[in-house]
């Protein structure tokens, strides 16, 4: 057999992303460019390091994981070969600029969002959360309409107790494609589409209302420890955004009622179905009474915390993982949580963290707000005006963004230092809480959420038919934030600050 030619391995060999060289381009035209009025060169080179970052997350050149290391490699020998902000007169050093790329790892968000995807695992391996949206399902109902309300109701549930959208959404899909072939229903029929559709619709609503119900949120609390040296607690942001989300789960109920009415509304053999279901379940197990024991407590401590208590929510997470995992009492191995755990989902979460607290400590993020502010005039707009810009800012921009993790890292420290440098009225921790409820937008494309696409994997729908109902729930849910912008949470005082 003759050697392969040079022109053969070439051909074989893998093409660079152009999303990937994209970035590099951009990064070096910022790097090239004269030193910006104003931005130390530090603050430019973190510019150079989010082009890079947005754009490679925006085109999903790399895997999210392998761009957050090159994303910290960056971070370690820009910055590292950039003069101090402390002292202009000497360099950094990639030790330093090293620690600055890593400094989300020592985070308590990040302990935070790791502990809830362990209990996540717990959840799932004692098969309490199937249990849960089997019983809920069969006591609403087992005709179309029921159905499709208790998909809703069961969603909600679980945003309580089992903090990651993608592990929920992993758990309710099987039901559901389940109850979909028990049923003899088509899975390209109108009614199963609608009925993965809500899964997925529902479970990003229910990402607003809770706040360890998704790690965006998380992130988001992250920097405003770190920016304004406060955050509101577990009950604060259900206070403020429960009610919208039940409100928009009313919405979501109705759209898919009005667009994508059942062939029918009878479904035969429902209810014995279910009760087949649960009875192979058996009686609740040892496992499944500890985790819903130690579920509960978690969301007692949650929801007391700065009120009957002074311990955060991170470090009762951590005790109640703790818990989880101790001989005897506990329901799982570490052996368990090692293959079940996207370990992938930290390292970006912890990249992130450290991009958006770079891009706070060099100044970059308030050299971009002021540029913001000059241009786009907002120091003459209203609070209420304010949020308006930014949220439909933020709802556009998600439209390129496969995570909400990656849109938070990026854009809430910028949003912060916006807010920061109108100043005046503005409840700056308020409002940029009510921006972390933005992020969560990813109603429109089926690759804005990874919900979206766990559904979607089940070919019960069109990317087409995802596309029409998001940009309905999209366009009512900015309505909604308007709304409850006027109402509620001004109410609540979380636009201005009160004198």
């Amino acid at each position: 057999m003759n050697p392969p030619t040079p022109s053969a391995a070439v051909a074989r060999a893998p093409a660079i992303p152009w999303g990937l060289l994209t970035g590099s381009l951009a990064a070096v035209v910022i790097l090239a460019l004269p030193e910006f009025a104003g931005l130390s060169i530090a603050g430019q080179r973190m510019l150079a390091v989010l082009a890079f970052a947005v754009i490679v997350w925006l085109t999903e050149a790399l895997d999210y994981a392998v761009s957050s290391v090159l994303i910290v490699a960056l971070m370690a020998f820009l910055l590292g070969t950039a003069p101090s902000m402390k002292n202009p007169t000497a360099l950094l050093g990639t030790n330093a600029a090293l620690q600055m790329g890593l400094a989300g790892f020592g985070n308590t968000a990040l302990a935070l969002v790791g502990a809830a995807l362990f209990i996540a695992v717990a959840m799932t391996a004692s098969g309490l959360d199937k249990r849960i949206a089997l019983r809920t399902l069969s006591t609403i109902g087992t005709d179309a309409r029921s159905i499709l309300l208790g998909s809703i109701v069961v969603t909600i549930l679980l945003s309580f107790i089992v903090p990651s959208a993608t592990a929920r959404t992993a758990c309710v899909v099987p039901i559901m494609a389940g109850i979909i072939a028990t049923f003899g229903v088509d899975k390209r029929s109108v009614f199963a589409a609608s009925l993965m559709m809500m899964v997925a619709q529902a479970t990003s609503v229910w990402n607003v209302g809770i706040l360890t119900s998704a790690a965006q949120n998380v992130l988001t609390i992250g920097f405003m420890n770190k920016s304004l040296g406060e955050a509101p607690s577990w009950l604060d942001w259900l206070l403020a955004g429960a009610p919208w989300s039940i409100a928009m789960s009313a919405v979501l109920y109705g759209l898919a009622r009005r667009l994508f009415p059942p062939e029918t509304e009878r479904l035969e053999g429902g209810r014995e179905a279910m009760k087949a279901a649960l009875a192979q379940l058996g009686p609740m197990t040892g496992k499944e009474w500890r985790v819903l024991l130690t579920s509960l407590t978690l969301l007692g401590f949650w929801s007391t915390e700065k009120t009957l208590h002074p311990f955060d929510t991170t470090s009762t997470t951590i005790v109640g993982l703790a818990i989880m995992l101790l001989p005897g009492v506990g329901v799982m191995t570490w052996k368990d949580v090692q293959t079940k755990v996207p370990w992938g989902t930290l390292v970006v979460f912890g990249v992130g963290i450290s991009l958006g607290t770079a891009l706070l400590d060099t100044k970059a993020a308030q050299w971009l707000a002021d540029i913001a502010v000059n241009n786009l005039h907002l120091e003459t707009l209203s609070p209420f005006s304010v949020f308006a810009v930014l949220s439909a800012f933020l709802i556009v921009i998600h439209l390129g963004f496969a995570s909400a993790t990656a849109l938070t890292s990026a854009m809430i420290p910028i949003m912060i230092a916006v807010l920061q440098r109108l100043g005046g009225d503005i409840n700056v921790g308020g409002m940029t809480m009510l921006l972390g409820y933005v992020v969560s937008f990813g109603f429109i494309l089926p690759v804005n959420a990874p919900q979206n696409m766990v559904c979607l994997g089940t070919e019960t729908f069109t990317s087409r038919q995802f596309t029409r109902f998001g940009l309905w729930i999209t366009a009512i849910g900015y309505g909604m934030l308007l709304l409850f912008a006027l109402t509620w949470w001004n109410f609540l005082g979380l636009l201005t600050v009160s004198r």
